[in-house]
């Protein structure tokens, strides 16, 4: 696709917003479509290929699109669809296929690296299309910031993939804190201790040489907003998580899916208070190979006192509640005045494992059925994109702030500073150089529109 320029991109997008405000094709309450959801997949490799093929499985979609930078991504996983999706047209650029086919578009799945979340959902949502971006929601503090309120003004419906909030261990957490069994809340021991892609390249002293690309790669498009360095196999695929420039390293990863409950039934809002108590192996350029973080929240409540969040990642960078609470390598134990509980991830329950009130509650805890609670992540967003269901269930409205925990914890990280942030204006107090990484890098020339278009 031709370049265009910034007053061209913003008349395009002004004209586009303008149609995104129509209702949707079905009524919520409607009791089954006439017609499909016409899905575009993009990133249709690794995660992005299973959330694509989610997607394009559901009974709900007609693929009429794929995408990826690598072309014979997408043309592999047409072939891995069996007929489902064989007449989709194939692009390498998410804005040629928007400009094409924006208009026969109406939801997309986004599954590729952190740093090109921002500009493909904010261009899509402009254009009325829901959009389903895999964890995490996107790479900077503003960059959630806008999201959030692109969501709100063009009237679409917006899921991030944090798959076990449509799960029973989500109603489980929020029937537990309903009904008085989560409360007075102090503390939260959370880790990810498995290892990461980039513990084994030691000191990284500056970006690596290039390499040649896989046969067809866009690297351009690839790099989108982020810093186009030279095509190395420690970007992609997959290695991209590791760097400063295009992911989020652990908390990105496995925040979402840890501590997604925790941060919306307890109502927390954003920390004032973020310290980098230990950082193992810091680098200019790549995530540290383990670090324990820790976020002081405000009261919200009365029955919600300060409390806070320690986050531990890294191989052998265990909590120290770990020594007597059996916490899962990925998981989390939850601290309040009188018990204590253990989960993991994703879909994984709470257990209760001490306390005073330990033998009180057990018999009255609410009884659920897993079977009748919970629902499948895609289906859900395909089925609010349809008018079927009112709503997401990890909406970016719900998700934006919680992301945005997690982008204050990997400035921290890459600082090893504590930071003092202001809840109220979101600024961080305390350091320039960590309040101008709430923006990150300035974007590319020729990608700085998609940051107007909120």
């Amino acid at each position: 696709m031709q370049n265009i320029n910034r007053r061209q991109f913003l008349t395009q997008s002004a004209a586009v917003s303008t149609a995104a405000t129509i209702l949707p094709r079905y009524a919520v309450g409607q009791s089954s479509p006439s017609e499909k959801l016409n899905l575009a997949v993009i990133g249709c490799t690794n995660r992005g290929g299973n959330i694509g093929s989610e997607a394009i499985k559901n009974s709900l979609t007609h693929c009429v699109a794929l995408c990826d930078v690598v072309p014979s991504r997408a043309e592999g996983l047409k072939k891995k669809m069996g007929g489902r999706c064989d007449d989709a047209i194939v692009f390498e650029d998410f804005r040629e296929m928007l400009s094409k086919m924006g208009d026969k578009i109406d939801a997309c799945t986004i599954g590729v690296p952190d740093h090109a979340h921002f500009p493909i959902a904010m261009l899509a949502m402009s254009m009325g299309i829901h959009v389903y971006v895999e964890k995490p929601l996107a790479h900077t503090f503003e960059e959630c910031e806008l999201l959030m309120a692109a969501e709100k003004k063009y009237k679409v419906k917006c899921q991030m993939g944090n798959q076990g909030h449509s799960s029973g261990q989500r109603l489980q957490f929020q029937s537990w804190v309903e009904a008085g069994i989560i409360k007075n809340v102090r503390r939260v021991d959370a880790c990810m201790n498995k290892g990461r892609r980039w513990h084994p390249w030691g000191d990284i002293k500056e970006f690596p040489p290039a390499e040649k690309m896989p046969e067809g790669m866009n690297w351009d498009v690839w790099a989108g907003t982020a810093p186009k360095h030279p095509y190395n196999s420690k970007y992609d695929p997959g290695n991209w998580r590791g760097w400063y420039d295009y992911g989020n390293g652990a908390f990105g990863d496995w925040g979402p899916h840890t501590l997604d409950t925790v941060h919306r039934f307890l109502k927390l809002g954003l920390p004032h208070e973020i310290r980098a108590e230990k950082i193992e192996k810091p680098n200019d350029l790549i995530y540290p190979h383990g670090t324990t973080i820790a976020f002081d929240f405000a009261q919200r409540g009365p029955d919600m006192p300060e409390m806070t969040i320690n986050w531990y990642d890294g191989t052998h960078n265990r909590p120290p509640s770990s020594h007597d609470v059996k916490i899962p390598s990925c998981g989390k134990a939850i601290f309040s005045d009188d018990l204590t509980f253990v989960g993991g991830t994703h879909s994984a329950s709470l257990s209760i494992v001490g306390g005073e009130r330990q033998d009180d509650v057990k018999d009255s805890l609410p009884k659920s059925s897993a079977s009748e609670t919970s629902t499948n992540h895609m289906d859900n967003f395909l089925r609010a994109a349809a008018g079927l269901d009112p709503y997401c269930n990890s909406s970016f409205a719900i998700t934006g702030p919680l992301t945005q925990v997690f982008m204050l914890g990997c400035i921290a990280q890459r600082l090893g500073e504590d930071l003092e942030f202001d809840t109220e204006t979101k600024q961080i107090t305390n350091s320039v150089r960590a309040n101008e990484l709430l923006k990150g890098h300035a974007p590319r020339p020729g990608w700085e529109a998609y940051y107007e278009l909120a």
